[in-house]
Formats: C-alpha cells, sequence, structure tokens
C-alpha cells in the first residue's frame, strides 16, 4: 500500500455551506473525502439529475474495488473572507425564502480565502496520476494539487490503540472492528468527520512522513455510504 501526502492551494475563494446562522453561511475548517474524491475525478456524476438525491454509494464503489482510498483534508494555512451575495431574477419587487436545498439565495459568505492550504492523503494499492489542477465548492474555486513521493506503508497486525493526527477521518468509513474511543467530532455535510482520533483495531498502516514523521493509520478504510432509497 501507498500514500500519496497531497496538498491544496486555493487560487479562488472557497464556500460550501457547513453551518447557517441566520444569513450568514459558514464554510468549515476541513474538507470532506466525499468531495475531494469527485474534485480530483476519481468519482463521476451525471450532470443531469431528475431527483435531488445524491447517488454517493454507487458512484464510489469503483474507488473501493480499485482499493482507493481519500482522506479528508485539514488546513495547515486557512484565512477567511466574508462576502455578500444575492442569487434571484431580476424583478422590481420579489420576496424570497430560503430554500430547503443547500443553495443560499441572498446573504453573507464566510469563504476560504486565496492562499489557504489544505493537506490530505490519497492511499492506493496501485500508482496514480494526478490533475495538477482541481475545482471545488458551490462557486467551483480553483486550486493547485501538489502530491509528493508515494510513502510506502507496511501493515502491522498488532491489536492495539493509537492516535492519528496525520489527517482527519471519516468515521463511516472505519472498518467495522475499529473502535472509536476519544475524538474532536467535527459537524458537517454529508457526513460528520474526527480530528485527533484514539481508534482501537487489529490492523494499522504504519509510515513515516518526509515532514511529519512516523504515522500510523487503520487499514481497511473505505467509502461506506448506505445508498438512498428512492
Amino acid at each position: 500500500m501507498h500514500l500519496y501526502p497531497c496538498r491544496l492551494t486555493f487560487h479562488d475563494n472557497l464556500f460550501y455551506e457547513t453551518r447557517t446562522l441566520g444569513r450568514l453561511y459558514e464554510t468549515g475548517r476541513l474538507l470532506h473525502n466525499i468531495a475531494l474524491a469527485y474534485a480530483l475525478g476519481f468519482a463521476q456524476t451525471t450532470y443531469f439529475h431528475a431527483v435531488d438525491v445524491p447517488n454517493y454509494a454507487e458512484e464510489l464503489e469503483a474507488l473501493n474495488v480499485a482499493g482507493v482510498y481519500i482522506t479528508p483534508a485539514a488546513a495547515e494555512t486557512l484565512n477567511y473572507a466574508l462576502n455578500t451575495f444575492k442569487l434571484g431574477g431580476e424583478r422590481t419587487s420579489m420576496f424570497m425564502e430560503r430554500s430547503n436545498a443547500n443553495i443560499p439565495t441572498y446573504g453573507r459568505a464566510k469563504e476560504v480565502a486565496v492562499n489557504s492550504v489544505f493537506s490530505f492523503g490519497v492511499l492506493s494499492e496501485q500508482m496514480l496520476t494526478f490533475p495538477r489542477w482541481i475545482r471545488m465548492g458551490l462557486w467551483m474555486s480553483k486550486a493547485r494539487l501538489e502530491v509528493g513521493e508515494p510513502i510506502r506503508l507496511r501493515q502491522s497486525n498488532e491489536a492495539r490503540e493509537e492516535t492519528v493526527r496525520l489527517y482527519p477521518l471519516n468515521p463511516n468509513d472505519l472498518p467495522p472492528t475499529a473502535v472509536l474511543r476519544v475524538f474532536d467530532l467535527v459537524s458537517m455535510r454529508p457526513t460528520s468527520l474526527v480530528e485527533n482520533a484514539t481508534i482501537g483495531t487489529s490492523s494499522w498502516w504504519v509510515g513515516e512522513h518526509p515532514q511529519k514523521g512516523g504515522f500510523v493509520l487503520p487499514t481497511g478504510m473505505q467509502y461506506r455510504i448506505d445508498p438512498v432509497k428512492r
């Protein structure tokens, strides 16, 4: 197994609604691993959706089959910008109600600012190629992707508890035998993430990061999403 250490540097402001405070729509400090899978081009969806329901389970299954898994991303350098926006038709008079969909109509957006940097990892059994530039968020913000040399991981089949600090984790994607003991919960859509998670499990990936030193990650992580009932 290999781990590709990745860094994203944003050249546009990034916006996605993590938390709403009245008419203030706030962007969170983590990037979800489901969003990263689509932004990197490893998962694809159709342009037209007759029903506004995601197909994550079906569209991410190809990554599980290929043995590819992307961790959530944490900020290395994080700045925010506050912008006012309004989405609507050009009319002389209009009463705008808040939409039930995750698309704000008007208000203030707290966005991740230009030059913010995020880091994440990609686990893969095979060698991968990556795009140089990607786009993310509601505004399709542009970001430069830098991928380091793949880190060779060795598997340790010793049952023990470890604290994972290298990257945030998606608790839904942990293997069924893993038990979360202590963690920092970060609430966001479509599923909450955890940081500084102490996990008990029977198998670990062990590696050496060139900047951050030795690290561990639980083996068996993959996208585990229940299909949406229509």
